[in-house]
């Protein structure tokens, strides 16, 4: 069963199609806003002018209520009974003299990151599952591209899981040969992992074969970048004491911006991705150790 489904239907996991106004108040970039927006407005009661508003908004950045109401030939009042459905899911918000997106604040809500460049991400994870043997110990840290490389080893015997991610647990707690340790500490409800100090302390406990991590975006100098001091310090315990580390990220991470830098490329041992690294980006690796490897191609 697809675990993000089966996910879903446990009291302990949030749905994917819930709570818009937390997912969509995280949403920086605008393309990713709308992609998601298209996705998961056919999963709630809106009606189709409704949807129509919503696609219009994202697209121009602001529309006022009388354009809105000339445009879809009804009363402003129908326009506003409209516009307050769709500001109470979170997907547009009120400004002076009509609606424009919701402003971003921090990364994508986790749930729905889940459902962005999924067979990317799959990819990605039957990649790296192909290098992990049996009774292997492997640190994971938060992220949803971490989250389905577990799912792609769950096929793996006696495997030793460290992890400050709760979904990745979750997913390797199907299987019964699996030791699973989970770190302490403070929960972040919304992304489901743990951070803080007691985070960082728990992977410094350890010495595992491989270290898993993902990150929010690499600029173009190789920056590894994330959005809170958090993530990164969690990351780069994990970086610390493992004998391997991988970094597994979808082409949509190259070049996106987040504000806390955290290492840069050259410090793992191995890129795991879907597309060629962008040229800029992959001259920064050229005479160091890093290994790239793109998911369907050859190795570069």
């Amino acid at each position: 069963m697809n675990m993000i489904y089966l996910a879903s239907k446990l009291s302990f996991f949030e749905p994917a199609t819930s709570s818009f106004r937390r997912v969509f108040r995280h949403v920086p970039e605008r393309a990713i806003r709308r992609r998601v927006i298209k996705h998961m407005l056919g999963q709630v009661d809106i009606s189709k002018r409704q949807a129509e508003i919503s696609d219009l908004v994202q697209k121009a950045g602001f529309a006022s209520v009388e354009e809105l109401a000339d445009r879809f030939e009804v009363t402003t009042q129908t326009i506003r009974r409209d516009v307050n459905r769709l500001c109470e899911l979170g997907i547009l918000r009120r400004t002076h003299g009509g609606v424009e997106p919701p402003a971003p604040a921090s990364n994508i809500h986790y749930s729905t990151r889940q459902i962005l460049n999924l067979p990317e991400k799959q990819r990605i994870a039957n990649l790296v599952a192909s290098k992990i043997e049996n009774n292997t110990s492997l640190a994971f840290s938060i992220g949803t591209t971490p989250e389905i490389v577990m799912q792609a080893l769950t096929a793996n015997e006696k495997l030793s899981i460290f992890t400050n991610n709760l979904n990745v647990a979750f997913s390797a707690s199907i299987n019964p040969s699996f030791q699973v340790t989970i770190a302490g500490g403070r929960l972040r409800h919304g992304d489901r992992d743990v951070l803080g100090s007691a985070a960082q302390a728990f992977f410094s406990n350890y010495k595992v074969d491989v270290g898993i991590f993902g990150v929010a975006g690499v600029d173009e100098d190789g920056t590894l970048l994330d959005f809170h001091e958090d993530e990164v310090a969690a990351r780069q315990s994990i970086l610390a004491n493992c004998r391997k580390s991988y970094l597994v990220l979808d082409h949509s991470k190259f070049g996106r911006s987040a504000h806390v830098r955290g290492g840069v490329l050259s410090d793992v041992d191995a890129i795991f991705t879907d597309r060629p690294v962008p040229p800029a980006i992959l001259s920064g690796l050229k005479g160091t150790q890093t290994r790239v490897y793109v998911a369907g191609t050859p190795r570069i």
